[in-house]
């Protein structure tokens, strides 16, 4: 796919070419560098080596405390789903109810994240991010002294709205911080921490529950919610700057959002990783059925499997954030995930409906696995081209961005298993028809070859 370039007409606020040169932004003095002026700085003429392990290890700090902030969502929702049975028969609830504390939690992730960007884009990354981890931990600790399954549910959605506040300023802070490919490599890096959370979580809640009721899962995450914050306090500084914040109110904030979603480029950017983050929600609803109850493989394979797919998307990932992104456009990269996601949900319907005969998990498997191993070429590269067009409403951006994927990918689960338990087809379905989606959005609205040409100089 050509490269691509500026686009023409009016953008989004504060918008930047999309392939900006590999510069990382310097990053604020609260985020771990000597501002100038500093008395610790090397002075002027003076070796410097010793403040490049200094760096170094600030962005480790950083990259960790971010990474933990985007892991603690999906530790919220998987941690607790090895413990659904027992909460059914704790709290006399049939299983239709319990399922709503999912929901519950998931739709407040989403809506949340439409609340905190705006808020992060007035007052800071750093206030809006403490207070909702604060309400994260009082939240999580009622839920594990919830005498009813409404008073559990109604946490989880307060549990889901305060734990968006992670996801959305973790992106927002990225997009302070870096610029160009060095924001894509950044994105690419976090996915080796929140690609690995899905994984673990459950395998910890069910350690959990060998020694405790689910109550004991609650009681974790609270823990978890605590460590984290005092890891926010200490170490994560504000990377907004006050003259780069916005003075308004929700009117504001509501302008800043419906001026990003004109932005046809920036809609296409987020459309296109809605749908491939949805074709990602479609897999993780319906593997465990597919795999098990369609193909007869045991709960251990179908562990192994999910791991095996879950190391897929993080090692393409790395592959994109240390040897594609400065060497090829991001546009190209981009491109070349959501073809071979289309391609693979292609391969997959053609497998489960019968066109080759009948077919073992094999070759579902591999299937699946390409599949989600370029979600590691799609999902960094959407996010880093969207947020490169916002840098002064990063928050709102973020939250657009993260709303979106949430909202989608929540339409697209049930969908899954709309044809009864016999058949993978719908799974294959709604995969291809989210990758076909994403791969439209990306060349009708971003047309990447058209700001390629428009970027070239014109003939005299």
């Amino acid at each position: 796919m050509p490269e691509s370039g500026p686009s023409s007409g009016p953008s989004s606020p504060g918008h930047i070419p999309a392939d900006h040169p590999p510069a990382a932004r310097p990053a604020p003095a609260a985020a771990g560098r000597p501002p100038a002026g500093d008395p610790q700085a090397p002075a002027p003429g003076t070796p410097a080596a010793s403040a490049v392990p200094a760096a170094r290890r600030a962005s480790l700090l950083v990259t960790l405390v971010l990474g933990g902030l985007t892991a603690l969502p999906p530790l919220s929702m998987d941690m607790y789903l090895p413990a659904l049975p027992q909460v059914t028969q704790a709290l006399h609830a049939p299983a239709a109810t319990v399922q709503l504390t999912l929901t519950a939690c998931l739709a407040g992730m989403a809506l949340g994240q439409l609340v905190v960007g705006p808020m992060s884009d007035r007052w800071g990354r750093r206030r809006p991010l403490l207070a909702g981890m604060l309400v994260y931990v009082a939240a999580t600790a009622v839920c594990a002294l919830a005498p009813s399954p409404e008073l559990l549910i109604a946490f989880r959605l307060l549990q889901g709205l305060a734990g968006a506040a992670g996801i959305v300023i973790a992106r927002a802070v990225v997009r302070d911080l870096y610029d160009g490919v060095e924001m894509a490599r950044f994105f690419s890096t976090l996915m080796l921490i929140s690609g690995v959370a899905p994984v673990v979580a459950p395998l910890i809640g069910g350690q959990i529950l060998r020694v405790t009721d689910w109550r004991g899962v609650f009681h974790a995450l609270t823990v978890v919610g605590v460590l984290l914050t005092l890891v926010v306090w200490k170490w994560l500084g504000e990377t907004l700057p006050p003259a780069e914040r916005h003075a308004g109110g929700v009117g504001e904030a509501l302008r800043t959002m419906r001026g990003l979603l004109a932005d046809r480029v920036f809609s296409g950017y987020m459309l296109a990783g809605g749908l491939a983050f949805a074709a990602l929600f479609a897999y993780i609803s319906a593997s465990p059925f597919v795999v098990q109850e369609i193909y007869g493989a045991s709960p251990q394979t179908f562990s192994l499997l999910f791991g095996v797919n879950s190391v897929g998307l993080v090692a393409v990932g790395q592959i994109n954030g240390k040897l594609l992104v400065g060497r090829v456009s991001l546009d190209k990269v981009l491109g070349l995930g959501l073809a071979v996601i289309t391609l693979a949900a292609a391969a997959l319907l053609l497998m489960t409906s019968g066109v080759f005969g009948p077919v073992g998990l094999a070759p579902v498997a591999a299937g699946l696995f390409v599949l989600m191993s370029a979600m590691g070429l799609a999902m960094p590269n959407t996010n880093a081209q969207a947020l490169m067009r916002t840098p002064h409403a990063a928050g709102s951006a973020s939250a657009l961005l993260g709303t979106t994927s949430f909202l989608v990918g929540a339409v697209a689960s049930p969908l899954v298993g709309i044809a009864g338990e016999a058949t993978a087809v719908p799974m294959a379905v709604v995969q291809l028809v989210c990758g076909l989606g994403a791969v439209a959005c990306f060349l009708g609205l971003c047309r990447p070859w058209q700001r390629r040409q428009e970027r070239q100089p014109r003939a005299s």
